[in-house]
């Protein structure tokens, strides 16, 4: 999945671009982050990438291991089933704000990915299903107002969405998440804050059950851009 990305050399620019490139895939767990490949790769300095995997470091989405630098870090099954009980009270949260700032124009954007996302399920297009799904979770961010919110998710996303993804390519998943998120997005076109904010939590809830039940997976397996399963 990688490509050329040019990026201006501030650390901010290449901080989005390397996070952008661990949650969809482009490096895998386990994989070494080398300064000087990045550097090429994003047309940044090697201290703006230095001081990029610093802060990707602090986030969680990387490590440093002794005399062999920088790599992406495995996160265990059992904390990204942590990460998303946090997701869970913060998305109530944006969820229940959005049911009260969401404007009529808003309201016809959710409704059409509602039913683009019931078409998708309909029609078996698991991919198509899963870019819908990513695109509510960040709209919903976004009609909350809650910035901070958002970018405390964004950075736990990034280090459970491997675990998530292996769940939404289980066969039946998206047929079992559909009704979930077509309450999220009625809750918040009805402005109803707290039936918005149950079904944010209620979704979250299931995501984590059936998480439960998966197994890890394997260390070299290559991840698109899900968002929530």
């Amino acid at each position: 999945m990688s490509g050329t990305h040019h990026v201006p050399s501030q650390s901010g620019p290449v901080v989005e671009a390397i996070r952008a490139a661990i949650v969809s895939g482009d490096y895998v767990p386990d994989q070494r982050l080398v300064e000087t490949d990045l550097s090429e790769r994003f047309s940044a300095s090697r201290g703006a990438v230095r001081s990029a995997l610093l802060q990707l470091g602090n986030e969680g989405l990387v490590e440093r291991v002794p005399h062999r630098g920088a790599r992406v870090r495995a996160v265990p099954l059992a904390e990204a089933i942590e990460i998303l009980e946090v997701r869970m009270a913060v998305e109530g949260l944006c969820a229940a704000k959005a049911a009260q700032r969401v404007t009529e124009t808003e309201i016809a954007e959710l409704r059409g990915i509602r039913e683009g996302m019931a078409a998708a399920v309909e029609s078996g297009a698991v991919m198509a299903y899963s870019e819908l799904n990513n695109r509510l979770h960040r709209r919903m961010l976004e009609m909350s107002g809650q910035r901070t919110a958002g970018g405390v998710i964004e950075r736990l996303r990034g280090q459970a969405v491997r675990h998530q993804f292996r769940l939404a390519m289980q066969p039946g998943r998206p047929s079992v998440s559909l009704p979930e998120h077509l309450a999220i997005i009625d809750a918040i076109c009805s402005r109803d804050p707290a039936a918005a904010e149950e079904a944010a939590r209620q979704h979250l809830g299931s995501v984590i059950r059936a998480l439960r039940g998966t197994a890890a997976p394997g260390p070299g397996t290559a991840v698109p851009d899900s968002g929530t399963s």
